[in-house]
């Protein structure tokens, strides 16, 4: 390189006061020109030669990360790897130290963290009321009113247009089936969170249902057109309703918690709704026939009618059971019943099997049609 980027410059003089930079070279991942030589890294490195202020030299190595399908495509990614990079080198005995780690800044300035610890996120305040409140408030009493099904209609018809552009990026899409099972907040990270005593859910039943789901990448992998925008945690809990609405009034809400990368199968956002209102009936089965199962089948039948998304039913077993897993789950709903986990476990295994997510599925588990 004949010029010296200025952001090198000023980073190896807050490193070293009074140092100077003489050379920037390029690093390759492979010093090798043979048939093995090794043509791609995850790193793009160069090396920088310094002259400190007392005449000596020191030689850098200053790396960023591209992007690439091994789990490196999101920025979010890449920090994670750099800074893992830099926690792990100053711990391994004989390694080459780490000096600092940073970011780049929008006018090019290089950010040092070295001297930072867990990261943080501030987002703006929004009133509201969880439409979880509304769900709970059904299991009790038992009915769906006019605003209820105004609501859930009006879930459906956003979560439709919020899917309608579909993307073509292969290696996005197989990210998404893979964060599905192997991410720590999917399939096989919501099975290792069971304790191996969890009424009616032991060991042999989760990794059953694990080993079903597992099946179900190679189905996904090449449904490549499907991928489409995602909210990613799209439950009644990151939903908030402005208090005060009446029947009649224009449905508004805010969204929380957007997540996960923001692209995958809408069967993931359509499912992890979906799964809630058959949590919160079956503790309260009364409450099925004509309060949540009635939002259950105009949430689906909403939404697909408006996505006109007929391949969703055979997409949906494998998200179906990734948040039938979560809601099932003693780490994050301790006081869940093991009638009811059984009976969330049942409906998952029941979809699983058949290979298709039919409307009427949850009448029958629950043992009602609702109305």
């Amino acid at each position: 390189m004949d010029a010296v980027p200025a952001r090198l410059e000023s980073l190896v003089s807050t490193l070293y006061p009074g140092a100077r930079v003489e050379r920037i070279v390029p690093l390759g991942p492979d010093a090798g020109t043979g048939d093995n030589a090794k043509v791609e890294g995850y790193g793009v490195p160069v090396r920088i030669t310094a002259r400190l202020a007392d005449g000596a030299g020191r030689d850098l190595v200053f790396r960023t990360m591209a992007p690439n399908p091994f789990g490196h495509d999101r920025r979010a990614d890449r920090a994670d790897g750099l800074l893992l990079a830099y926690d792990q080198f100053l711990g391994t005995p004989d390694h080459v130290r780490a000096i600092d780690v940073g970011a780049i800044a929008a006018d090019g300035r290089c950010v040092s963290l070295r001297d930072t610890g867990e990261f943080y996120l501030v987002t703006e305040w929004a009133d509201g009321i969880p439409y979880s409140e509304d769900l709970r408030r059904i299991a009790g009493d038992g009915l769906a009113r006019p605003l209820d099904r105004a609501r859930a209609a009006a879930l459906a018809r956003w979560l439709a247009a919020f899917h309608a552009g579909r993307w073509e990026d292969p290696e996005r899409w197989r990210r998404s089936v893979r964060d599905l099972l192997g991410h720590g907040e999917g399939i096989f990270g919501m099975v290792d969170g069971y304790p191996a005593d969890t009424p009616a859910a032991p060991p042999s039943r989760l990794r059953s249902i694990e080993e079903r789901c597992l099946q179900w990448r190679w189905r996904l992998r090449e449904k490549r057109r499907r991928l489409a925008r995602t909210h990613g945690d799209f439950h009644p809990f990151n939903v908030l309703f402005p208090p005060g609405e009446s029947d009649g009034d224009p449905i508004r809400f805010k969204l929380l918690d957007a997540s996960r990368g923001g692209a995958g199968d809408p069967a993931d956002d359509l499912t992890a709704m979906a799964i809630n209102y058959l949590f919160f009936a079956v503790e309260h089965r009364g409450a099925w026939r004509r309060g949540l199962g009635p939002l259950w089948r105009l949430f689906l039948e909403t939404y697909l009618a408006a996505a006109r998304d007929e391949e969703v039913h055979e997409t949906a077993p494998p998200f179906l059971a990734w948040r039938g897993l979560v809601v099932a789950s003693p780490r994050f709903y301790p006081k869940l019943g093991a009638e009811a986990r059984d009976t969330l476990l049942s409906f998952v295994e029941r979809v699983l099997d058949r290979g298709y997510l039919a409307v009427e599925d949850a009448d029958e588990v629950l043992g009602g049609s609702a109305t």
